[in-house]
C-alpha cells in the first residue's frame, strides 16, 4: 500500500430499494446522492469533491448485495448525533446504540437504515 493519509477509497451500502434508501439517506444527513447505473448495478453515490480528504461511498442496489447488520461499519461524520438519530428514526430507521462517549475521540452512535443495515455516526461534541 502506498504512503496515503487515508487509504479507504469508497464504501458500498446494500440496498433493496434505491429510491427509498436515496431518499432515507438524503433527509437523515442533508445531501443530494447521484444516481448511476453500471450494466445491472443501481447506485446513488453521495457527494465528494475531487482530491478532498475522506472516502466517498455509494448505495447500491445489485445482485449479490445484501443489506445487514454484519460485517464492515460505516461510520458517518456529523456535528449533531442527536439531531441526526431523530432523523434517522422519523424515516423508517432506528437507533441500535445512543450517542455513547469514547473520551477524547469525541462520541458515536449505531443505527439500523430504511434498509436493514447497521450504520454509525461520529462526533467530535
Amino acid at each position: 500500500m502506498s504512503d496515503q493519509t487515508n487509504p479507504v477509497n469508497w464504501f458500498e451500502i446494500p440496498v433493496n430499494d434505491l429510491e427509498r434508501a436515496k431518499q432515507f439517506y438524503e433527509t437523515v444527513f442533508g445531501l443530494q446522492l447521484s444516481l448511476n447505473e453500471m450494466g445491472p448495478m443501481k447506485m446513488a453515490w453521495f457527494p465528494m469533491s475531487q482530491g478532498g480528504g475522506g472516502a466517498t461511498g455509494t448505495l447500491m442496489q445489485s445482485e449479490g448485495y445484501t443489506p445487514s447488520h454484519a460485517g464492515t461499519l460505516v461510520y458517518f461524520t456529523v456535528t449533531d448525533i442527536e439531531g441526526t438519530l431523530a432523523r434517522v428514526n422519523a424515516n423508517g430507521g432506528k437507533t441500535l446504540m445512543p450517542k455513547t462517549s469514547i473520551g477524547e475521540h469525541g462520541y458515536i452512535a449505531h443505527f439500523q437504515d430504511c434498509e436493514g443495515n447497521r450504520v454509525a455516526l461520529h462526533s467530535r461534541t
